[in-house]
């Protein structure tokens, strides 16, 4: 199993020394939320880490339909592999903060399959007839691996049909991971794809600490995030516990998008503990805790039939997040 790793964009000589040190620490993939109205811009995010490392793949975990033509997308990620040197990958989603943050609502699964293809195709410098007009970029003639980012059954099922990668978010218990992977093998079937050909990538919330609540304290806010985007719309073939669904309820309506994984002390930081959805959460969304159990947790992914684990470097010290992941979960488990 490969392992990559989330940095959230902040200043940019931070964003240097964090992609480094990801390098260092043998992180195979690095990617960069996309969340306009809460951070910095992610083009230009990649464009740091291109120059400041030469190994790891690199992309937009995620962008959405809904904040950038097809065509703007493609330039821009065509641009990231260029300055890199062949190594973008571009990750798609229905929309999260970037969205939310701008009063939209998530994409649909039709805009998410014809946003794709219309990215697939002008890639290559083909044209493409988008809602009605023709887009193309010229100058492009790049190969970048698309993946999709996904929450539920139909969506896992799309990105088996229509993306080079899927990236599970629907909890990393065995169970979960198993069926979610079955759901992407039932996608590359509908479109007559090679079974096993979509890689599975596997999302968590992580946090490393010789005292297992302390980890958990400090991504309460990463932890809520989970919660709310993974069990938005239905909880319909998403295993949520009945005792918990209300709680659950509670935490869509209550989430505040605007403090979206924001250190401090937020709504967001405290929903869970009121929720009594703590321990729930980090169970299901996070490799956290001490690197023993970090370790433990990893195995069972990759047992599950993950391809590459990308986990989130978003707390209070980011650095420490990516230095003990490497040192002790990477290192030993390679």
């Amino acid at each position: 199993m490969k392992y990559g790793v989330a940095i959230w964009p902040g200043g940019h000589e931070e964003l240097a020394q964090l992609a480094r040190l990801a390098e260092e620490q043998g992180f195979d993939y690095i990617g960069i939320p996309e969340s306009q109205s809460l951070a910095h811009e992610v083009y230009v995010s990649l464009t740091v880490v291109a120059q400041e490392t030469t190994k790891p793949l690199i992309g937009p975990t995620v962008t959405n339909p809904l904040t950038r033509h097809p065509a703007v997308t493609a330039s821009a990620i065509a641009s990231i592999n260029d300055v890199s040197g062949g190594r973008a990958f571009l990750g798609i989603g229905t929309g999260d903060s970037a969205v939310l943050n701008l009063g939209l609502r998530p994409a649909k699964h039709a805009q998410m399959r014809e946003y794709i293809e219309a990215v697939r195709t002008v890639l290559t410098g083909q044209p493409y007839e988008y809602q009605g007009r023709q887009i193309h970029v010229k100058w492009s003639q790049s190969l970048v691996p698309l993946m999709i980012s996904a929450e539920g059954p139909r969506t896992l099922a799309l990105g088996g049909e229509i993306a080079d990668i899927v990236m599970v978010h629907t909890g990393l218990s065995t169970e979960v991971l198993k069926e979610s992977i079955s759901q992407i093998r039932d996608g590359e079937a509908i479109a007559g794809k090679t079974a096993g050909t979509t890689q599975v990538w596997a999302f968590a919330k992580c946090n490393i600490s010789d005292d297992r609540d302390e980890a958990i304290d400090e991504i309460k806010m990463a932890l809520a995030a989970s919660g709310h985007h993974a069990f938005r719309f239905t909880l319909d073939g998403k295993h949520v516990p009945e005792e918990l669904r209300e709680s659950i309820a509670i935490l869509q309506r209550e989430y505040v998008p605007v403090e979206h994984e924001q250190l401090g002390h937020t709504r967001n930081a405290v929903l869970s503990d009121e929720l009594g959805l703590t321990d729930y959460l980090a169970d299901r969304f996070a490799v956290v805790g001490t690197p023993y159990e970090c370790r433990e947790k990893v195995r069972s992914i990759e047992a599950a039939g993950v391809d590459m684990l990308l986990i989130t470097a978003i707390g209070p010290n980011p650095s420490e997040i990516i230095r003990r992941f490497g040192e002790e979960v990477i290192g030993p488990h390679k």
